[in-house]
């Protein structure tokens, strides 16, 4: 009789330790991106649409299919040799690929150079930036199918090839905020 009136807090208690543990798990996780800092501009894409299509123009000459990176969190960023915050923002590209690029997740730098690698290759050289991904934009082609109206501009992919988000403007992508929003979609 004693165990029969018990029950129901025991139950209750038992039921309150679980939703607690579950609770602190689920909390670790961030519902949303965090907005933060330099990414406090970054928009996070309301619904998914299709994939981005297109080919990216490589040295030398030959093109890559934007479906060769699928599978991998994408980041493109929309650049110039004559755009002064793209010139700034450059190093940080390359930094945030050095420290988070892989099997999981890309930069690319896409030139939006109408001069194509004729303007591109001395640029990368003066500046010594070999260590980040650079591909040109024939014809500003994905630039004008993603709706791109500035520079910089960055847009964010997930490995369906689908934008998730995008940031024009300027932006330090290796910030602890730039870095903390890959993380973010490289974890989902």
């Amino acid at each position: 009789m004693l165990k029969k009136r018990f029950l129901p807090v025991i139950a209750f208690a038992s039921g309150l330790a679980i939703w607690s543990v579950l609770a602190q798990k689920s909390s670790e996780i961030p519902s949303a991106p965090p907005l933060t800092g330099w990414m406090q501009n970054f928009t996070p894409t309301a619904a998914a649409g299709p994939a981005l299509e297109g080919s990216l123009l490589r040295q030398d000459g030959s093109s890559q299919p934007l479906a060769d990176f699928r599978g991998k969190l994408l980041l493109i960023n929309f650049w110039a040799t004559w755009c002064a915050p793209c010139i700034r923002e450059m190093p940080s590209l390359q930094r945030l690929q050095a420290m988070r690029g892989g099997e999981d997740f890309t930069v690319i730098a896409l030139s939006q150079d109408f001069q194509g690698w004729n303007k591109v290759a001395p640029f990368l050289e003066r500046y010594d930036l070999s260590g980040l991904p650079v591909y040109v934009d024939e014809q500003t082609r994905i630039a004008r199918s993603v709706r791109v109206t500035g520079l910089p501009a960055t847009i964010l992919l997930d490995r369906e090839g689908k934008i998730l988000g995008r940031l024009t403007g300027i932006a330090e992508w290796d910030s602890p905020e730039a870095v903390a929003l890959i993380d973010y979609y490289v974890g989902r």
